[in-house]
């Protein structure tokens, strides 16, 4: 008689249970079910052998190599190249969610993952500039570009919810845990997800990111030919940190050539260690829950009925364990990662339309009373970006006390006060730290979120400006026909954010232009209220629902503000 290994037989085994819907057929689980595991690549002991593969260099023979211009599509094209449709998420497969037509494009679940969602170029029309395009108005020639941007997709934050559910489903099956229906690939699945590493994917947005801007703004290249030098660009020691902004410079400046033409600076992101890229940790109260996790609190909250129909219909399929609320959040964001991880997500089917915007409205609330106008404490974390920004406007060193590392920033080595690009890789909850420093409530229009039900009252969307390889991006703008003639304004994920109702002495204009001088003084004006001693170590008590403008609620000096 032919043996049967304990794995394949318990697959195959069909049963039937009165504990759930009367027409599931169920299998039961692999022992394996829920395990770890992955894959390593390149084998041990294993190299490129450059003396029997010779480097370009050695090999000769290159052939014609005469150069172009460099290219400055911001100021030249006649349209622009928009990051939308299915470009921004080739070559990932995300399905219909459950109760739709496969063959329906009608809905982008991508576009309702919050932080997890891939970047996608927004318009302008969503915070009140409908005739605004990213290009440089008529007339206009930028002449400097400063970006920050976020790392592309990574695998998850090790111990995060999603390896905790593979848990769950490991445990369940010491006791026998049976699947049916819409779960019944939950009986042989593993969990394949490493953790943080920038995944093929999101090395792909950084890199498209970099030829993206090379192909935009080359020609402030000119100015670093000109003055005999190569850029800095800076990053953080994080694995994917450095590799965001290697494959962004291999965008923008080319193999093998970024190696020679570039400066990439590493800070060391660590506890304790001043950061502006990472300023969570040395801003103390940022690691108290009532005052840095207020969204995440809320967002757990509003989770706990989000769901209710599709756990009825799940659990009506399994057999072993029931789900919750927690395992419908950790098996939406199985969707997500392993979609951007792996390619394709069979979690993704099991969720309704419904689900994916109500999974994104968790992602609002977190970053809304977490990074944004309704933490007491994300403008005093963003201050630091906001101080060198102003720094290199004005070209002079940075002062003042904040996460920046002035180590760093007092010298022109690392902080060099001429660039004509800059280029800062960072994270998510930075960027929008940033946003909120630099008091841009176009991006946060509306009434605080509401903590139970999305009243569709406020601009602020998570997928739009905290998704996976976000930028925010200052123009400095030489246009004639304006008065003074050296303008400034702000994008985000190419969106122009108007400034005209938070930045006095800007008035409103169509292209969300305001004078260069005029900007850079209203934002010095904004250093002086963010009192980054009282907000980051102080002791004091907030609320939630709360839209705080990023600081901490108002106090007297006595109270130990510096």
């Amino acid at each position: 008689m032919q043996l049967l290994t304990t794995a394949a037989l318990l697959s195959a085994l069909l049963v039937r249970t009165g504990s759930a819907a009367e027409d599931t057929a169920f299998v039961t689980a692999a022992p394996h079910a829920g395990s770890a595991t992955s894959d390593a690549f390149p084998p041990d002991g294993t190299s490129v052998d450059a003396a029997l593969f010779p480097p370009e260099e050695q090999v000769g023979f290159p052939g014609p190599t005469p150069t172009g211009v460099q290219p400055a599509a911001i100021q030249t094209a006649a349209s622009y190249p928009n990051n939308r449709g299915p470009t921004n998420q080739f070559p990932l497969v995300a399905p219909q969610p459950y109760g739709k037509d496969n063959a329906s494009d009608q809905f982008d679940m991508t576009k309702y993952w919050g932080n997890l969602s891939p970047w996608y170029s927004l318009s302008s029309a969503d915070y009140g500039l409908p005739n605004t395009s990213p290009l440089a108005p008529d007339g206009c020639s930028v002449t400097q570009v400063h970006l920050l941007y976020r790392h592309g997709a990574r695998y998850p934050t090790s111990g995060a919810a999603p390896a905790e559910f593979a848990d769950k489903i490991k445990n369940a099956t010491k006791d026998g845990l049976e699947v049916g229906g819409d779960l019944t690939f939950l009986s042989d699945w593993t969990y394949k997800l490493g953790g943080e590493l920038l995944t093929p994917f999101g090395r792909s947005q950084e890199f498209l990111l970099g030829i993206q801007h090379r192909q935009l703004y080359g020609h402030l290249l000119n100015n670093f030919t000109e003055a005999g030098t190569i850029p800095v660009f800076r990053t953080e020691s994080q694995d994917r940190m450095v590799k965001t902004t290697t494959n962004f410079v291999a965008g923008f400046f080319g193999v093998p050539e970024y190696l020679d033409e570039v400066s990439i600076e590493i800070l060391v992101e660590a506890q304790g260690v001043n950061n502006s890229g990472a300023p969570y940790y040395v801003c103390t109260n940022a690691d108290v829950d009532s005052l840095g996790s207020i969204g995440s609190t809320m967002a757990s909250k509003f989770a706990n009925d989000a769901f209710n129909q599709t756990l009825e219909r799940l659990n009506s399929q399994v057999s072993g364990l029931t789900f919750t609320p927690t395992d419908a959040m950790a098996m939406l964001q199985l969707c997500s990662y392993e979609t951007i991880s792996l390619g394709y997500s069979a979690f993704c089917g099991l969720f309704t339309e419904e689900d994916f915007i109500n999974y994104e409205y968790y992602y609002d609330i977190s970053f809304y009373y977490n990074n944004g106008p309704g933490s007491p404490v994300s403008a005093a974390q963003g201050l630091g970006y906001l101080q060198e920004f102003v720094a290199r406007s004005k070209g002079e060193y940075p002062e003042g006390w904040s996460a920046m590392n002035t180590t760093y920033d007092n010298n022109s080595t690392y902080f060099p006060l001429n660039q004509s690009i800059y280029a800062d890789a960072t994270h998510e909850v930075v960027v929008l730290d940033v946003l909120t420093a630099f008091n841009l409530t176009a991006l946060f229009n509306g009434p605080p979120l509401n903590g139970t039900a999305n009243q569709h009252d406020n601009s602020f969307v998570a997928s739009k400006i905290v998704p996976f390889a976000t930028h925010f991006t200052a123009q400095v703008l030489e246009c004639p026909a304006y008065q003074p003639t050296k303008q400034m304004r702000f994008l985000v994920n190419d969106a122009v954010v108007p400034v005209a109702d938070s930045y006095d002495g800007c008035p409103a204009d169509e292209h969300g232009l305001c004078a260069y001088d005029t900007v850079v003084a209203t934002l010095e004006d904004r250093i002086g209220e963010i009192d980054f001693d009282y907000d980051c170590f102080a002791n004091f008590t907030a609320e939630a629902g709360v839209d705080y403008n990023g600081r901490a609620p108002p106090h007297d000096a006595s109270d130990g503000s510096s």
